[in-house]
């Protein structure tokens, strides 16, 4: 609030300055988020005043903090582990055709009275291996994990041409459940795509893309060795200051590059950026400093 003092007299004139709207990533574990740093950073660069802030929902909890949420005003939330499908069952009713065929939500916003429901992780993860200079287009990938990250990633990478997508997860059901979804309403993908225990896993891949949380602990995920074409990436979707355990075990075993997920959290987080606000920000310069930052925590 502020007070204006006129040319001519004693009277004062009272403005209020306008609410920030308020966005927020919601997670369990979310103290390691960027997401802050990287939204701030793309409202300065539109010239968008936000309020943007981490939320740690219980594990038993997430759909009342989601709806207390938007009662309270919140405009849009970044949804992360392990929270990714039940936000698509939460925005059942209005969802887009990404959200659908991934059957996962990472973006969640209020229009209209009525939660809506996308998934950028997709985009977010294309991006990124293209500027790795990692292009799907012809690759025979294996995907590991069958969670709400990997949900959004499965149909962009087969849409993006990939020859061969193999997709192993710990509970090997859980794996053959997201193919069948995939393939239940894509059914002309069914001959690229394929699903297996962690066993299951060998091959020779050119790209091997780390989609669970193990990297959040010490502990990588139990894949057999000779996974790796020659030149190959090894891809995890998380980040941190240092190498993953992922990342560690493929260079060990012979990957030609490894990358973490840092630019696919840009890539994601500018997907919904845009959604929210329709403008595109730049993705380079936010990751950019978001590395440097990270290197010098």
């Amino acid at each position: 609030m502020e007070l204006h003092e006129p040319a001519t007299g004693n009277h004062y004139t009272v403005t209020h300055a306008p609410l920030l709207k308020r966005y927020a990533v919601i997670g369990n574990p979310i103290e390691h988020s960027r997401s802050p740093f990287i939204h701030e950073q793309f409202g300065l660069q539109t010239g968008l005043a936000l309020r943007y802030e981490k939320i740690k929902a219980p594990l038993d909890g997430f759909t009342p903090v989601v709806t207390d949420f938007f009662a309270q005003g919140g405009c849009g939330l970044n949804v992360t582990v392990p929270f990714k499908e039940e936000a698509f069952a939460l925005a059942q009713a209005h969802l887009s055709v990404r959200a659908r065929l991934a059957g996962a939500v990472n973006t969640l916003w209020m229009e209209q009275g009525k939660i809506h429901g996308c998934n950028t992780d997709g985009v977010g993860l294309l991006n990124d291996l293209l500027r790795l200079g990692y292009s799907p287009q012809g690759k025979n990938i294996l995907l590991v994990g069958a969670g709400g990250a990997a949900r959004g990633v499965v149909f962009p990478l087969l849409e993006a041409g990939c020859m061969q997508l193999h997709i192993v997860n710990r509970t090997e059901q859980r794996a053959r459940q997201l193919q069948e979804h995939i393939v239940s309403r894509m059914p002309q993908l069914a001959s690229r795509l394929s699903a297996g225990g962690l066993a299951q896993a060998s091959g020779q891949w050119d790209i091997v893309i780390n989609a669970t949380s193990s990297s959040l602990g010490t502990t990588p995920p139990d894949l057999p060795h000779g996974l790796y074409r020659h030149g190959a990436l090894a891809y995890d979707m998380m980040y941190g200051q240092q190498a993953t355990s992922f990342m560690i075990q493929a260079q060990e075993q012979g990957a030609g590059l490894t990358a973490d997920g840092l630019g696919m959290l840009v890539g994601q987080a500018a997907a919904s950026f845009a959604i929210w606000h329709g403008v595109n920000p730049d993705i380079q310069a936010v990751l950019h400093d978001l590395r440097r930052q990270l290197h010098s925590a």
